[in-house]
């Protein structure tokens, strides 16, 4: 999929774009917050490659586009630039466009601007001062105030294009915030999304409303009502569809949704590849049949998965093969189905939320074509290029948040849309190296079942976004029941989010990490050392494979 949502992704009412908002990625790794703090005002966002062809944009007639900002030199041979035509698409649209650090200086550039290394770099919090009076994104209020903004830039803009102001400087003196009105360009130097901007939602805010006229009218019921009418209208009357649910909400709300759409020419089924966690199986099948209503076949395809595992340790190569095999199990379900109810299933739905498919795709000014991945996921990077089954994603614009919110709705219980992430290839991510030596995965899963069911006895489940337990491939000295052991150690991570694409990780008191731990190397046969992961997302990524 491009390197981000193309405009075909999109849902039917946001073709107008009457309130449509474009954020183009040049890279940096807060782009994803500019999306997600436009969604939060109540207007539709969708984020998409800055150097994608004006024709991945066809059809769209957004009312803003946000430029975002990037880690680039707009002077480095090979940064990443708007197509050729941009400015005339803009223009055509009506559309205003805000510029964002890197895209700040990229339109001040292109509009005859003057962008240079600036004496002295701007990283951190700063101050600005509001410094002309007629500015359309601060208002006449702000006029000689200064604001704490989150600054991250090494070049800045030394003269600007015709027919623009300056209206904010930082107190070193440098341009923070430019204008002109009348051809609808804004830029900010700084970044407006981050908390360390305490205004800067203010700032978006009257950017969107005032400045672009934008209605807050983007609701989950609307997102539910164009996303039925598109299923339905892909999949014939006549046509039949599998669902892979994997007991997660993601696929779990996709499914929902799409019985809803479709009614029994769904079929779901659940695979247990032998790489799910303590009981998986039976408590995710008793939901299915008692609370959900959903017509489920459970395939035990455990033999399957991991003997095609056995020896591998490196870990984009196990998503391939978990992906591969998944869609061979589904592809044999098909061809019972077709048997039972006389025609082949075409599509093969899946429940690939939008960091999937923002975290599996090339960063722009990266000159790579493919993905330069944080990870690839099975359902995005892992799927055979001659799959026979179309795919239906009919969350591939949401966020987590947005998905339990959409699942809500559809009256998916409170308690299963409150359920932990689990990743599609599940323990296989959280065993480092080869699943299938010795006993790491039942040795896993009694670990990771010791804390998660600690931390829903102490209260905590609903406030961490996401709690597990990792099994890594090393052994470490010890002294047991009086006894020298050289046993294998456990790594313990729970983290706090809003969606996913940046994570804090969650502080227990000393009380309950003594608890578990002792829990854990009293309970579970070869098990020596616990530790806690305490890093934050960025550096790492949410799962250790």
């Amino acid at each position: 999929m491009g390197s981000t949502a193309a405009a075909s992704s999109l849902p039917a009412s946001a073709g107008s774009g009457e309130n449509l908002v474009l954020i183009l990625d040049y890279g940096s790794q807060y782009t994803h917050l500019i999306t997600r703090r436009v969604r939060q005002l109540g207007v539709l966002s969708l984020c998409v490659s800055g150097t994608a062809p004006l024709a991945a944009l066809e059809g769209l007639r957004p009312r803003a586009i946000v430029l975002s900002g990037g880690p680039h030199s707009v002077h480095a041979t090979g940064a990443p630039t708007f197509p050729e035509g941009f400015l005339d698409f803009a223009d055509g649209a009506g559309a205003h466009v805000l510029g964002v650090c890197y895209g700040m200086q990229l339109l001040v550039q292109s509009l005859g601007g003057a962008v240079e290394p600036g004496e002295r770099q701007e990283y951190g919090k700063m101050n600005v001062e509001v410094t002309a009076s007629s500015s359309a994104l601060y208002g006449e209020a702000e006029t000689g105030k200064r604001q704490t903004v989150w600054m991250s830039h090494g070049d800045e803009v030394v003269k600007l294009p015709e027919g623009f102001e300056v209206v904010a400087r930082s107190v070193q003196g440098a341009v923070a915030a430019i204008e002109n009105q009348e051809k609808r360009f804004y830029g900010l130097q700084y970044h407006p999304e981050v908390t360390h901007s305490p205004q800067g939602m203010e700032t978006l805010r009257r950017f969107l409303f005032d400045v672009c006229g934008i209605k807050a009218d983007w609701k989950m019921q609307d997102v539910l009502d164009e996303e039925i009418k598109t299923i339905q209208s892909m999949v014939d009357p006549d046509e039949h569809v599998i669902c892979a649910l994997s007991g997660g909400v993601d696929s779990t709300v996709a499914a929902t949704l799409v019985h809803k759409a479709i009614g029994d020419r769904l079929h779901c089924v659940f695979v247990d590849n032998g790489l799910l966690r303590y009981k998986e199986r039976e408590r995710v099948m008793s939901t299915f049949e008692s609370d959900l209503h959903l017509p489920v076949t459970c395939v035990d395809a455990s033999e399957q998965f991991l003997s095609k595992l056995k020896g591998v340790e490196d870990p984009e190569q196990k998503r391939k093969i978990i992906g591969r095999e998944f869609i061979a199990v589904f592809d044999d379900f098909a061809h019972k189905l077709e048997q039972k109810i006389g025609k082949r299933p075409e599509y093969l739905v899946q429940g690939t939320l939008y960091p999937d498919v923002i975290e599996s795709c090339p960063p722009p000014g990266s000159g790579r074509t493919h993905s330069h991945t944080i990870k690839s996921h099975h359902n995005v990077g892992g799927l055979p290029k001659d799959m026979k089954l179309k795919l239906i994603e009919p969350l591939k614009l949401l966020f987590k948040d947005e998905v339990r919110k959409l699942g809500s709705i559809l009256d998916v219980p409170d308690s299963f849309l409150k359920r932990h992430p689990f990743p599609g290839p599940g323990l296989a991510v959280r065993v480092l190296g080869d699943v299938t030596k010795g006993n790491a995965l039942d040795t896993l899963r009694q670990v990771d079942e010791i804390f998660v069911q600690a931390i829903k006895d102490a209260g905590l489940y609903d406030k961490i976004w996401q709690a597990f337990a990792v099994f890594l491939p090393v052994q470490t000295v010890g002294v047991q029941g009086d006894q020298r052991t050289h046993s294998n150690a456990v790594v313990l991570r729970a983290i706090t989010s809003e969606d996913g694409m940046t994570a804090d990780w969650y502080y227990f008191g000393h009380e309950f990490l003594v608890d578990v731990v002792n829990k854990i190397c009293n309970n579970v046969r070869g098990i020596n050392r616990v530790c806690q992961d305490i890093t934050s997302k960025p550096p790492a990524t949410v799962e250790w494979e």
